[in-house]
C-alpha cells in the first residue's frame, strides 16, 4: 500500500491519508471545500463548494496517476439533500464517465462543509 500525499489538495485535518493506492485502486479520503493555500472552507453555497471539492479530489487522483475518469465509485455527502440538484449539475462536470455513486445527506460534516465527496478510481496495468 502506498499513500498519497499532494500540496496541491488540502492537507488531511485528521489522521489520515488523501488517498491510498493498493494494487490498481486508488481510495480518496473524503474531500470537503477548503482551499488547499489557506486551509480555510471555500464557497458560500452547494456549487462553489462542489467545485472546489473536486479541484481537491482531481489534485490527489492526479498525485496517484490517474484522473476522475478513472473514477469506478464515489460516495457523496450532503448536508442538505435539498441540494440535490444543483449538486448533480457541478458533478456531472467532472465525473463525466458516470461511475457508480452513492450520494447521501448527513446532519453535518467537518467544519461545516456543505458537501463531501469521496472516490475509487482504478489505474490501469501499466502504472
Amino acid at each position: 500500500m502506498r499513500k498519497i500525499s499532494t500540496v496541491k489538495a488540502p492537507a488531511a485535518i485528521g489522521p489520515y491519508s488523501q488517498a491510498v493506492v493498493t494494487g490498481n485502486l486508488v481510495f480518496t479520503s473524503g474531500q470537503i471545500s477548503l482551499n488547499p493555500e489557506t486551509g480555510v472552507l471555500e464557497g458560500d453555497n452547494i456549487t462553489e463548494q462542489t467545485h472546489r471539492v473536486c479541484k481537491n479530489l482531481q489534485a490527489v487522483l492526479s498525485a496517484a496517476g490517474v484522473t476522475t475518469e478513472n473514477a469506478v465509485k464515489t460516495v457523496c455527502f450532503l448536508s442538505d439533500i435539498a441540494d440535490f440538484a444543483a449538486f448533480n449539475e457541478v458533478y456531472a462536470q467532472y465525473f463525466t464517465e458516470k461511475p457508480a455513486r452513492s450520494c447521501v445527506a448527513v446532519k453535518d460534516l467537518p467544519k461545516g462543509a456543505l458537501v463531501e465527496i469521496e472516490v475509487i478510481a482504478e489505474r490501469g496495468n501499466t502504472q
